[in-house]
């Protein structure tokens, strides 16, 4: 009983303190509090339930029933806006919130929100090698339900809360991309409810120009109601290599080598400083060495960014043997190196062994709960960008990141990007090894005004042909942002299905100069 009114004293002095500091300062001043408190036990319950909800569903079949019945709703609400006059744009009614991105939405409050509540795996196709999943089903779930039948994604993108619609319409990278190219490059078809209500499946040979057109336009040619994936046999473990490197030059040359050899089924760097950097590849393999196995997706395990920093600081090479859904997300404990931002002591050996199994906090209630003055503080304060960028340009583009920005670790994954005619695409007619380099975190330069300096990084990327993912803040002009983006084929099919009364352009939608 002693313990128990101890922890209710504690608990009641708490309130008390919010009551006189109030709730604003304590979410900005103290967030850990209020994140260990009440996001982390929330984020947990949240988990709970969507894993219990979708393992359920697809053991009793009811998916594809439900998905028709749903299917027919959507059209239904695009219908009867149509037969309202259709005043205003159509977006989908999911809260903003939810979203993985961290901005803020306003249209949201403006269009006609439709209702899509799609979160389920539909079917797994072996023979054919294909996943039939809907839009709102994340990574987590889907890792969960293909590992355990001896099945993977060969794109697998990071963090379990990323949606299939979100990587569809958006994008997605792993370390596997510089085999398979971005996530829409292992779709192989997409299902979808266009402006005037009609449902329509597009493929590489049926509809091609929409199947084309649908990444990266952000929801605004049609509302996606399912996607088909292209799925390969899964190994239990992956054997990663840990290679410390020093020098820029040393840096490049060894990234670009690792990441054009193919027999590295992931290939990925963690930069620290400007001249150091850990250059991992891996390979699937069947079998693991028993006294080389790390099994970091485990709670009490350091956050894997910081493991990797130990063979710098070591300054040794090594080689470890991890299990292959602990690798996939390897960086959603720590959200990359985001966490120790917001908990500044989560990487702590007793925090890690008492709470380390309820990290993350799930990134949408981190939000939610956020608040006017925290969200303009990460304007203004924090970058978290995502720059894709050719291969051969990787030693400028760290040099112009250092210069603009100076955040690390920066994060490197190689990628192969296809000849194609949708938003994203090389110059030439030819398939071209990218770079994607991942800053999150407090930039260090005493220059930085995150407008002016983020425009500094988006020309340098323009100039070398390059891509910026469009979960983040841009500040582009409409000029400058079809500059980098080809939007001939998105602006005709945009035209020929009536979406330009349905639908914001995309850059209305994402980018800051429209939204404010």
């Amino acid at each position: 009983m002693g313990p128990l009114l101890y922890l209710g004293g504690l608990v009641v002095m708490f309130l008390l303190w919010i009551r006189v500091k109030g709730l604003d300062y304590v979410i900005v001043h103290q967030r850990w509090i209020f994140v260990c408190l009440f996001l982390l036990p929330l984020s947990v319950i949240f988990d709970v339930y969507y894993y219990v909800r979708a393992w359920l569903i697809f053991k009793m079949c009811s998916a594809p029933k439900l998905h028709d019945q749903r299917v027919r709703d959507i059209q239904r609400q695009v219908r009867e806006w149509r037969k309202d006059g259709g005043k205003t744009y159509m977006c989908t009614g999911r809260p903003g919130w939810l979203t993985v991105s961290l901005r803020v939405g306003k249209y949201k409050k403006t269009h006609k929100n439709i209702m899509i509540n799609m979160m389920d795996i539909l079917e797994v196709d072996t023979n054919r090698q294909v996943v039939r999943v809907e839009p709102l089903a994340n990574m987590g779930q889907v890792t969960a339900l293909l590992n355990s039948i001896g099945w993977t994604l060969p794109v697998l993108p990071e963090l379990d809360d990323l949606t299939v619609g979100g990587l569809v319409m958006g994008t997605g990278i792993e370390s596997s991309s510089h085999i398979y190219g971005l996530f829409q490059h292992i779709c192989v078809a997409y299902e979808l409810v266009l402006a005037d209500g009609s449902l329509v499946r597009c493929t590489e040979e049926e509809n091609s120009d929409l199947f084309h057109a649908v990444p990266w336009s952000c929801g605004t040619l049609g509302f996606l109601v399912a996607a088909e994936i292209k799925i390969v046999p899964a190994k239990p473990w992956v054997k990663l290599h840990y290679e410390p490197v020093r020098g820029l030059e040393n840096i490049c040359k060894r990234f670009s080598e690792a990441s054009e050899n193919k027999q590295n089924t992931f290939v990925e760097g963690i930069q620290y400083t400007l001249d150091t950097a850990v250059i991992m590849t891996g390979t699937m393999t069947d079998h693991a060495e028993p006294d080389k196995i790390n099994r970091i997706g485990l709670h009490f395990k350091p956050w894997f960014f910081k493991h990797v920093e130990s063979y710098l600081t070591g300054d040794h090479a090594g080689v470890e043997y991890v299990p292959l859904r602990q690798y996939y997300h390897r960086h959603t404990r720590s959200i990359f190196w985001e966490l120790q931002d917001i908990i500044p002591f989560g990487n702590n050996l007793l925090f890690r062994w008492l709470f380390g199994w309820m990290v993350p906090p799930k990134i949408s209630l981190l939000k939610l709960t956020q608040g006017e003055t925290i969200r303009r503080l990460y304007e203004q304060h924090h970058v978290v960008q995502d720059m894709l960028v050719p291969m051969k340009h990787l030693h400028a583009a760290i040099t112009r990141f250092h210069q603009d920005i100076d955040v690390y670790p920066l994060w490197l994954c190689p990628f192969l990007l296809p000849a194609g005619r949708g938003m994203v695409h090389p110059k030439g007619q030819e398939e071209e090894l990218y770079v994607d380099i991942g800053a999150y975190g407090e930039p260090k330069v005493k220059h930085f005004e995150a407008k002016a300096s983020t425009r500094q990084l988006e020309k340098f990327v323009r100039d070398v042909h390059g891509f910026q993912m469009l979960y983040a803040d841009v500040y582009m002009d409409r000029e400058e942002f079809w500059e980098m983006f080809d939007g001939q084929l998105y602006h005709r099919l945009r035209e020929e299905l009536g979406c330009k009364d349905a639908f914001p352009e995309v850059y209305d939608k994402i980018c800051k100069s429209a939204r404010h």
